[in-house]
């Protein structure tokens, strides 16, 4: 799980139910960050509400990994639907982030584990 998690409304006030919506969907998301990435991830939600002709709620999610900036911004009509949807974006960022970045190397280990496995029964 995102350990710190700083929920910031803008122009909102963000209640109880949102908070533990967005803390929920955004703590989901530490599965797809590299296993030396996760000590030092950082997630920073701005939840803002825009006065226009129809109201428009945007969501912005910053997680800060060690080397790196991930941003996902959407604006919807229903906040919740707007945190669903970053959530998703930051989901296909952060598997590019994984596949470039090193990830598990769990491919390897079981290469290895065959290898010395057939050595022993040799």
């Amino acid at each position: 799980m995102i350990k710190h998690i700083d929920i910031t409304g803008i122009r909102y006030e963000v209640s109880k139910e949102l908070d533990k919506y967005v803390t929920k969907k955004i703590s989901k998301l530490d599965k797809f960050v590299p296993r030396h990435a996760r000590k030092s991830l950082i997630a920073s939600v701005n939840l803002e509400e825009r006065k226009t002709k129809t109201d428009k709620y945007q969501c912005e999610v910053i997680l800060h990994l060690p080397d790196q900036k991930i941003t996902a911004k959407d604006s919807t009509v229903n906040m919740f639907a707007a945190v669903d949807i970053v959530e998703t974006k930051l989901k296909t960022q952060l598997k590019k982030y994984k596949a470039t970045h090193g990830g598990d190397k769990q491919d390897h280990h079981g290469v290895l584990r065959r290898f010395f496995r057939n050595q022993r029964n040799s």
